[in-house]
């Protein structure tokens, strides 16, 4: 699924050969970005209008065609069939409309188009429908690729240090609590991120995205705040109306379930991105924007890749240049993997694999040596 999407690039034989888990370098790199937008063929930063939008077009369509489909002939396949039809609605729409999330990021990048306004226009219109206050997370979003890898200034997924894991940390670290802690992670990890900040940074008072006079925004964005929570509320609002006539279980199998797999997907994708025993996270002594940057990690979804306009597969390129549009991501992460060496990481364990393991792995981090500001991920209390 994609308009135009690409595949994988395919692992060259020394990278199928590569240990995932082995540590990529911490010190600092033997290249610029400088050195690096030069190894990227200067197409691949041209955004072109019409391509974008052929991209929210397909998506569109095809939620549009889900959705007919669902509406008009699940109630006449027999039982259980009707019911069997719903999950794969959900799942399928899900994936599709967190396609729509990922151009409604890039928008926040801009790199849709060369027009702020249209960037802001579509962005905003795209990702109130899914709930999502545009502007208040494009500015936090904006910090955490400012800040990536930084323990004391990142936004999102900031791992802790021992010292600072609640009490009943060690009583999670086993199957139950890991089931238990992912359910409520991909479940409500995203609504509770967006009110309570919960897994962003620590602020000296209460943070909230709705908030336009909360610690995460300066003066000059407060009105965009204000015009993010109108986008949500004029869908909230759409949406209860649609509840009123057709009722709340209709309401929640066309609209609820699909959009609990795009939030669930949502937060599995950045917590992957972001969370690798293989890489380090600094604090004030030794953080650098480029080995920030170069702190996270390219994962394989498979068909998916493509469904979610390969920003699974491409991540590190898009914090290198996130103003790159995601149609030739693929090309410039080709085309900076030999410069990057040992600093660039792919792992193509399966995305439910690496959940699993990385919630047994990652649960807070330490320095390999005391007052030494480079941190990796460890797991035993």
């Amino acid at each position: 699924m994609g308009a135009g999407g690409r595949m994988t690039v395919p692992a060259t034989k020394g990278e199928e050969k590569k240990n995932p888990l082995k540590r990529v370098p911490y010190s600092k790199p033997p290249f610029t970005v400088g050195d690096i937008k030069k190894a990227i063929p200067p197409h691949c930063f041209k955004r072109s209008l019409l391509r974008s939008f052929s991209y929210v077009v397909y998506d569109l369509f095809l939620i549009s065609l889900f959705y007919y489909i669902a509406t008009s002939y699940f109630h006449l396949l027999p039982s259980p069939f009707s019911y069997l039809a719903w999950p794969v609605y959900w799942i399928l729409q899900g994936c599709v409309c967190t396609g729509v999330w990922v151009i409604a990021h890039e928008c926040g990048h801009h790199a849709f188009s060369d027009y702020q306004w249209v960037d802001d226009t579509v962005g905003l219109i795209l990702h109130s429908t899914l709930l999502v206050p545009y502007f208040s997370w494009k500015y936090s979003h904006r910090r955490h690729h400012s800040n990536t890898g930084s323990l004391d200034r990142d936004e999102v997924f900031v791992p802790k240090p021992k010292s600072e894991l609640s009490f009943f940390s060690k009583y999670l670290n086993n199957p139950p609590g890991r089931v238990m802690t992912l359910v409520i992670t991909l479940t409500l990890g995203w609504p509770l991120y967006l009110a309570f900040n919960v897994s962003g940074r620590p602020y000296d008072r209460f943070a909230c995205h709705y908030d336009p006079y909360g610690p995460i925004y300066n003066d000059r964005e407060r009105l965009q705040i204000y015009i993010s929570d109108v986008g949500v509320i004029t869908t909230t609002y759409i949406l209860y109306h649609f509840a009123l006539a057709q009722g709340f279980v209709w309401l929640t199998c066309v609209y609820g379930a699909p959009l609990l797999i795009v939030n669930g997907f949502l937060v599995l994708i950045t917590y992957l991105q972001h969370t690798h025993p293989s890489l380090p996270h600094y604090d004030s002594l030794e953080w650098d924007w480029l080995r920030g940057a170069l702190s996270t990690v390219d994962r394989d979804y498979g068909v998916l890749n493509k469904v979610f306009h390969n920003i699974t597969d491409t991540h590190v390129a898009h914090h290198l240049f996130s103003t790159m549009p995601h149609y030739h991501a693929m090309e410039a992460t080709k085309a900076i993997k030999p410069l990057l060496g040992e600093y660039y990481q792919f792992d193509g364990t399966p995305f439910y694999k690496a959940m699993w393991r990385e919630a047994k792995e990652c649960l807070y981090v330490e320095p390999d040596e005391p007052n030494k500001g480079v941190f990796w991920y460890k797991n035993k209390f």
